[in-house]
């Protein structure tokens, strides 16, 4: 089976180095094996998503000297979202949720890698509510209908999946179509990615993405879960804390080929 591996960005900011580390990682992966890497541009985050910064991601990813086949944006993929909405409820693996955010928060946290743990308030109400609501998965029912599932991943090996710490995880948010869990795993499905590459960070994600291919009847693929790129306080790199972009440094005349070396090399802070 040819390898195909992906880098997928959202266009709610710019680029910055974990991103190309991640890019990196994926490309070279792919062309290791004589497979394919793409580009999918997570296009559905409503007016935050800008084409003026997906075009700064073609431009860095070049000026890295990487290459790559583009495929369909995700906001182009909408019916695929709904039709796996539907398989979902057909189910009865979905359940509507009203709660704010206040609301959760306001009872007894427990904290996962995730955030706050949805306590499971809106478990088993009918699915004609009015208003606004998320659709989020019964993950009881949905492991129950799924039976054992094992994933693997390349450093940590075998792996049983219970997304239980999660709770019950949003599938269809009140303000968009799909959620990340949901997007990302049609969408690999679909790309024919085969192998997942992406940060040490989302590696609790992939428990709930494993359990939603089983009940999907989706194929499963292989994970590398990467080290991240850490700033000067041994904190990851993230669009939320302004870390500096890349294309900054791009139009500064820095040399995107030998910056790739470097990140091929180690030579910045990596941590898990």
């Amino acid at each position: 089976m040819k390898t195909v591996t992906r880098f997928a960005p959202s266009p709610n900011g710019n680029l910055h180095l974990g991103h190309a580390f991640s890019a990196i990682y994926a490309h070279d992966l792919a062309r290791e094996h004589g497979g394919e890497f793409l580009l999918r541009i997570e296009d559905i985050d409503g007016p935050r998503s800008r084409r003026e910064f997906a075009d700064n991601f073609r431009r860095d990813l070049e000026w890295l000297g990487l290459e790559w086949l583009e495929v369909p944006n995700q906001s182009t993929r909408l019916d695929s979202y709904t039709q796996y909405t539907q398989k979902l409820m057909d189910l009865d693996l979905l359940y509507p949720c009203d709660c704010t955010r206040r609301e959760i928060q306001s009872l007894p946290p427990r904290m996962t890698e995730t955030g706050i743990e949805y306590p499971g308030s809106s478990r088993g109400r009918a699915h004609k509510v009015k208003g606004d609501f998320a659709l989020r998965l019964d993950v009881d029912k949905a492991m129950a209908a799924a039976g054992e599932c094992v994933w693997t991943d390349e450093q940590a090996g075998s792996i049983l999946a219970d997304p239980r710490e999660f709770g019950d995880v949003v599938i269809v948010r009140k303000d968009l179509p799909a959620s990340y869990h949901l997007a990302v795993t049609v969408d690999d499905a679909h790309d024919g990615v085969t192998d997942v590459t992406r940060g040490a960070d989302l590696f609790g994600a992939t428990h709930i993405h494993r359990l939603l291919q089983a009940v999907l009847e989706l194929p499963v693929p292989h994970w590398h879960h990467h080290a991240l790129i850490l700033d000067g306080k041994g904190e990851k790199l993230s669009k939320s804390r302004n870390s500096p972009p890349l294309n900054d440094r791009r139009e500064a005349g820095e040399d995107g080929l030998g910056l790739a070396a470097k990140l091929r090399a180690g030579q910045f802070s990596l941590g898990t």
